[in-house]
C-alpha cells in the first residue's frame, strides 16, 4: 500500500497507527497492539471489526455498474466531482494553518513536583526520531484536548495540503474516485465499500488509490482529520464519523439523485421513485456537523438500448425489486433508442 495513504489510516479496533507486514506471499496491516487485518489476493485490506449486518453489492449489481460506468454514460458525475474536488483542495491550500497554542510562561518547577509535558513539536519529534515543524503536526496539535480524546496526539501526519487524501465512502467501482484523482495529480485516494466484489474493482481503480473493506456505520479506519476531500456517491451518510475523519478546512461532496434522474424508466418500468423528500433528510442527517457551501444539478439526457437500460436497472436497488421476468417484458415494449434523463444533485459541506 502507497506509505501517503498507510500514514493516515488507523486501526479500527483501538484507532492506532498501521504499518503493513509481511508473511511469505501473505499481506496484512497490524498496529501496535497487534490487531491484525489480512490484504486480499485482489489487493484490498479488510478493515472489519466483526462481522457486517450487510454484505452490500452483490456482484452481478457490480459488473452491471462497471459496464454502464465504462460506457460513460455517468461521466456527467464523473467530470462535476472531478472540479468540485479540485476546488476544494485548492480552498484548502489557500486557508492559512491555524498557528500552534501558545506556550504558557515558563516557571522555575517545585520542588517534588512533575515535570511539565513537552511541547506537541517534541511529541512529534520523539515519534519520528527527526525534527519536525509545527505546521507539519498542525492537524494532531490544533484538533487534540486531552490524551483520551481520540487524536492520535502527536503523531505525524502529513499536512491534507501536501498530498491531499480523498477518500470515497460507499466507492463501489471506484471509477469516481479514479476520476478525481486524474485531476489531483498530487493526491492519493482511499475506497471504502462493504462489497468485495465492488472492491475487487476499486482496488484497481487508480496507480493512486486502495481499497479497504469497512461499514460506513462503524468507526471509519482513518485517523481524525485524514481526508482533504469526502466523496459521497448515491451511498449511506454517517455524520458524525466523517466530521472526525475530515480536515477541519476540507470539504465533502454528496451526490444524490434530483427528483427527475431516470424518470421516463421510473414510470415505463415502474422502478422505485426519488423520495420527494431526499434533499432535506440529506442535510437533517449532515446538519449537526457540517454547513452546506455550495449545490448543483447536473443534467444529462441518455439515448441507451434495452440491453443497456437492464444493465441501468440492474446496478440499481429497483434490482431488488424486480421480477426479471416481469422486467424484460416491459423492456420489450419500450422503444429504441430509450431516452433517459440523468439528474444529480451535487452538495458541498464544510465541518462545522
Amino acid at each position: 500500500m502507497d506509505q501517503r495513504i498507510l500514514d493516515r489510516l488507523s486501526c479500527p479496533v483501538c484507532g492506532e497507527p498501521l504499518a503493513e507486514t509481511t508473511a511469505g506471499t501473505a499481506r496484512a496491516l497490524r498496529c501496535p497492539r497487534r490487531h491484525t487485518f489480512d490484504v486480499a489476493r485482489q489487493g484490498y485490506v479488510n478493515l472489519l471489526t466483526g462481522r457486517s449486518p450487510h454484505a452490500g453489492d452483490s456482484a452481478e449489481m457490480v459488473a452491471a455498474r462497471a459496464e454502464f460506468q465504462a460506457a460513460g454514460h455517468y461521466d456527467i458525475i464523473s467530470a462535476a466531482l472531478a472540479a468540485a474536488s479540485t476546488e476544494a483542495v485548492a480552498r484548502l491550500r489557500a486557508t492559512p494553518a491555524a498557528p500552534p497554542p501558545a506556550a504558557p510562561p515558563e516557571t522555575a518547577p517545585r520542588p517534588g513536583a512533575t515535570p511539565p509535558a513537552p511541547p506537541a513539536a517534541a511529541l512529534c519529534s520523539a515519534y519520528t526520531d527527526a525534527t519536525l515543524s509545527a505546521p507539519q503536526c498542525r492537524v494532531e496539535v490544533s484538533r487534540a484536548k486531552d490524551a483520551t480524546s481520540g487524536v492520535r496526539v502527536g503523531a505525524p501526519i502529513a499536512d491534507s495540503d501536501a498530498y491531499p487524501l480523498v477518500v470515497d465512502v460507499g466507492a463501489g467501482t471506484g471509477r469516481y474516485l479514479g476520476a478525481v484523482l486524474a485531476a489531483l495529480p498530487d493526491a492519493v485516494g482511499l475506497a471504502l465499500d462493504v462489497s468485495k466484489p465492488a472492491l475487487r474493482r476499486a482496488a484497481r481503480a487508480h496507480p493512486r488509490a486502495a481499497a479497504a473493506l469497512a461499514d460506513t456505520w462503524q468507526r471509519l479506519p482513518l485517523a481524525d482529520g485524514a481526508a482533504a476531500v469526502l466523496l459521497n456517491v448515491f451511498a449511506p451518510r454517517n455524520g458524525p464519523e466523517f466530521h472526525r475523519v475530515l480536515d477541519r478546512d476540507g470539504t465533502l461532496l454528496v451526490v444524490t439523485p434530483a427528483a427527475e434522474h431516470l424518470t421516463e424508466l421510473v414510470d415505463a418500468l415502474r422502478l422505485l421513485r426519488v423520495d420527494p423528500d431526499k434533499a432535506d433528510r440529506v442535510t437533517a442527517t449532515l446538519g449537526g456537523h457540517f454547513a452546506p457551501i455550495g449545490s448543483t444539478v447536473h443534467r444529462a439526457e441518455l439515448a441507451l438500448t434495452r440491453p443497456e437500460v437492464a444493465t441501468l436497472v440492474g446496478m440499481g436497488p429497483s434490482a431488488w425489486h424486480t421480477e426479471p421476468a416481469v422486467l424484460a417484458e416491459r423492456l420489450a415494449a419500450l422503444p429504441e433508442p430509450v431516452r433517459v434523463s440523468v439528474a444529480v444533485r451535487l452538495d458541498a459541506y464544510r465541518p462545522r
